[in-house]
C-alpha cells in the first residue's frame, strides 16, 4: 500500500470543469441571443406574424426572463402562459397531495406530465389567440411549448434551463417552488416537492423537446443564487446538440458543489481550496448527475450551464452503454460523493432501504446501495457497521425511540460494531445495514443514484443548520434494518473485501467491491506509470484516490488527454472503448492509484 503522496497540492482540484462547444459555436450573451432567436422565428414564419416560444424549467425567475425578451425585443408582446392558463395552485395541491404525503423528507414519486399542472381548455384558447395575432409573439413559462405546438404555426424554440442545485439554492434564500405559496416553509420541504413532483414532470417534459429547441438559454445565471457573475448565455441547439453528443465519446467532470453540514468537516477545505470563511463542509457531489451540472465553454471562454442529467437525457447508449441503458434507462446509476468529517462530527446513524420497500413505498425501481472509500482518516477514525452479536433487537428499539423522544441519549457503540478506519480503506453498506461513518474521516462515497433514502435512527442529539431538529424515520428504519447483519457476518462480508485480480510490474488491479448484494463493482488500481483500461461497453466512474495529476488518453488519439488532478471524480463514457490513465507532464508523485466503479453484468460478453 503506498503511502500519501507529498505532491498532493492544494488548489489543484478544477471546481469549474468544462465541455467544449463545437469550434465554430459561440455563446451569445444579452439581447444579442435574443435577436438571433427572433431571427430564427421570423424567418420560419414564411408570411405569418413571427411566434417565439421560451419553455422555462420550473425554479427560473420568469420575471427576469420576461424583462430581458422585453428589453431586446421591444416590438414583441410578450404572453406569460403560467398566468394565462395554469390552474390555481390550490387544485395542484389537491393533485399532488398523495404524492407529497405529510413526510417532512419523504414523499412518492410522481407519474405526472406538464399537462397536469395546466388547464386544457385555456391552453387551447390560448393557442386560438396566438395563432390569430398579427403581432410578433413571445410565449414565455414552464410548458409555452404546449401552446406553441397547439397553434399549428411554425415557430422557434428557446429551453430556458435549469440545474436542480441552483433551484434549491435559490429555495434556501426564500424563493418558492413552481407557482406555490411557500417562501417560508422549510426547505426539506420545498425540496421534496421538487424531488418527487415538478423536476420530474420538467423532466418528461424537456426531454420531447431537445431534437427541436433552436436554442438553449442559461436560466442558472438570471437571478443566479450563487456568487456567478457571468451573463447569462444561450447557445444554439445545434451547438448544444453537438457538445453533448461529443461528450459522450471522451472523458469528463460534471461541476462539483459543495455543502456544509452539522457534522461538517475541515479537509474539503484545505485539500480542495474551498472558502476558508465557512465554518465547514459537509458534502461535496462529485458525480450525481441528477443534481450537477455541465458547463459548455466557447472557444473565447464563454460558458453556459445546463443540468448534466441533459446529457444522460440525450446520449443514453453512448454515456451508459446499452446494456446499463437497457436495465436502468436514461438514468446514471452511479453516485460518488464526499462526506468530510474531519475536525468535525459523526454522522447520523442509519440505514436505507430495501428494493421491495422503495418501490412499494415511494415509487423508486432501485435502493441505496452503497460503500465508504476512505480517502483519509485521524487516528481515531471508525465505521460503523452492522449490529453487534447477540443485540436484543427490543431493547435496542426502545433505546432509539427513548432516543428520539429526548429521554436519554442512544449508546450508539452498545449495539452497533464500530471498526477501526485508515486510509485506502473500503466499507460496504448494501440496503438494509446500520451504518455511520464516524469523526474525522474523509470519505467517498461509491453508492448506486437513489441519495436523499435514508432513514435516520439516531442523530446524536443534533439539529440542523436551521436550528431545526433534523428528521428521524424510526418507523421506516425498523421496517428495514436487516438484524442478521451481526458482527462475524459484517466483518467477513462488508469491511475490507479486497481481491487481488492482477500483478504486472508494479501495476496492481484489486476488486475491492461491492457486496454481492449491490449491483455495482469497483477496482482498483496502483501503477507508477500508466495503466490500460476499456470500458467493454458501460460507463466508468473513476476517482484519483492517491497522487497528484494523471491524464486519461486514447490510445487511438480519438479524444485529447484529459488532465484530471487528486480526489477529482471523472466519468468515461461506454462509447470509448480503451483508454490509458497515465502520469501526466506535470506529475511529481511516485505512485497513484484510482478507484472505478461500473454496473455488474453490463460489459460487452459479460454473463
Amino acid at each position: 500500500m503506498p503511502t500519501a503522496s507529498p505532491s498532493e497540492t492544494v488548489g489543484r482540484y478544477d471546481k469549474q470543469p468544462t465541455v467544449p462547444l463545437p469550434a465554430d459555436a459561440r455563446v451569445l450573451t444579452g439581447a444579442d441571443g435574443w435577436a438571433a432567436a427572433a431571427e430564427v422565428a421570423t424567418a420560419r414564419a414564411a408570411g405569418r406574424a413571427p411566434l417565439l416560444a421560451v419553455d422555462a424549467y420550473p425554479g427560473a425567475d420568469l420575471p427576469l426572463i420576461k424583462d430581458a425578451i422585453a428589453a431586446a425585443l421591444p416590438d414583441w408582446t410578450v404572453v406569460d402562459v403560467e398566468d394565462a392558463a395554469a390552474l390555481p395552485i390550490e387544485v395542484i395541491d389537491d393533485r399532488i397531495a398523495d404524492n407529497l404525503t405529510d413526510d417532512r423528507v419523504f414523499g412518492v414519486l410522481s407519474h405526472a406530465n406538464v399537462t397536469a399542472f395546466y388547464d386544457t381548455e385555456r391552453l387551447d384558447k390560448l393557442a386560438v389567440e396566438a395563432d390569430g395575432d398579427d403581432r410578433p409573439l413571445v410565449l414565455v413559462g414552464w410548458g409555452a411549448d404546449l401552446v406553441a405546438r397547439r397553434t399549428g404555426a411554425p415557430y422557434a424554440l428557446v429551453l430556458a434551463d435549469m440545474a436542480r442545485w441552483e433551484i434549491q439554492l435559490r429555495q434556501r434564500e426564500g424563493a418558492t417552488n413552481w407557482r406555490a405559496q411557500n417562501p417560508a416553509e422549510d426547505r426539506l420541504r420545498k425540496y421534496k416537492r421538487g424531488f418527487f413532483v415538478e423536476w420530474r414532470a420538467a423532466d418528461r417534459h424537456k426531454r420531447t423537446m431537445f431534437d427541436r429547441v433552436d436554442f438553449v438559454l442559461d436560466a442558472n445565471a438570471i437571478g443566479a443564487a450563487h456568487a456567478d457573475p457571468r451573463p447569462a448565455g444561450m447557445v444554439t441547439g445545434d451547438a448544444f446538440r453537438a457538445a453533448v453528443a461529443g461528450a459522450a465519446q471522451r472523458p469528463f467532470r460534471v461541476v462539483p458543489f459543495f455543502d456544509p453540514g452539522v457534522w461538517g468537516g475541515q479537509w474539503m477545505k484545505e485539500k480542495l481550496d474551498l472558502d476558508p470563511s465557512q465554518p465547514n463542509y459537509a458534502w461535496c457531489f462529485d458525480c450525481v448527475p441528477e443534481e450537477n451540472s455541465l458547463l459548455l465553454e466557447d472557444a473565447d471562454g464563454a460558458v453556459v450551464e445546463i443540468p448534466s442529467l441533459d446529457l444522460v437525457f440525450t446520449q443514453p447508449k453512448a454515456l451508459l452503454g446499452e446494456r446499463t441503458y437497457a436495465r436502468f434507462g436514461a438514468e446514471f446509476p452511479i453516485r460518488f460523493d464526499f462526506l468530510d468529517t474531519m475536525g468535525g462530527g459523526n454522522l447520523s446513524l442509519q440505514v436505507h432501504p430495501l428494493t421491495d420497500y422503495i418501490q412499494q413505498t415511494f415509487g423508486m425501481h432501485y435502493t441505496q446501495d452503497e460503500s465508504y472509500y476512505l480517502l483519509d482518516a485521524g487516528d481515531d477514525a471508525v465505521v460503523y457497521l452492522g449490529v453487534k452479536d447477540g443485540v436484543d433487537r427490543d431493547a435496542m428499539l426502545e433505546d432509539l425511540r427513548a432516543a428520539e423522544t429526548g429521554e436519554r441519549p442512544f449508546e450508539a457503540e452498545k449495539y452497533v460494531n464500530a471498526f477501526p478506519a485508515k486510509k485506502h480503506d473500503h466499507f460496504l453498506i448494501p440496503a438494509g445495514t446500520i451504518h455511520s461513518s464516524g469523526a474525522n474521516s474523509m470519505v467517498l462515497e461509491i453508492s448506486a443514484t437513489p441519495f436523499i433514502f435514508t432513514f435516520k435512527l439516531w442523530d446524536w442529539g443534533r439539529v440542523g443548520l436551521d436550528g431545526i431538529p433534523r428528521p428521524v424515520h424510526l418507523d421506516h428504519g425498523e421496517r428495514n434494518l436487516v438484524w442478521e447483519r451481526d458482527t462475524a457476518w459484517t466483518e467477513s462480508n462488508l469491511v475490507n473485501q479486497g481481491e487481488l485480480i492482477a500483478r504486472i510490474g508494479d501495476t496492481v488491479e484489486e476488486r475491492t467491491g461491492l457486496h454481492e448484494l449491490e449491483f455495482i463493482e469497483v477496482r482498483r488500481h496502483w501503477f507508477s506509470d500508466e495503466v490500460l483500461h476499456d470500458t467493454e461497453g458501460t460507463v466508468n466512474v473513476l476517482n484519483l484516490v492517491e497522487g497528484d495529476e494523471v491524464e486519461v488518453a486514447s490510445p487511438t488519439g480519438a479524444f485529447a488527454p484529459y488532465t484530471v488532478h487528486y480526489a477529482e471524480t471523472f466519468i468515461v463514457p461506454a462509447a470509448v472503448g480503451p483508454y490509458l490513465i497515465r502520469r501526466s507532464a506535470r506529475s511529481r508523485s511516485d505512485r497513484f492509484g484510482t478507484v472505478k466503479a461500473s454496473v455488474r453484468g453490463t460489459r460487452t460478453g459479460e454473463a
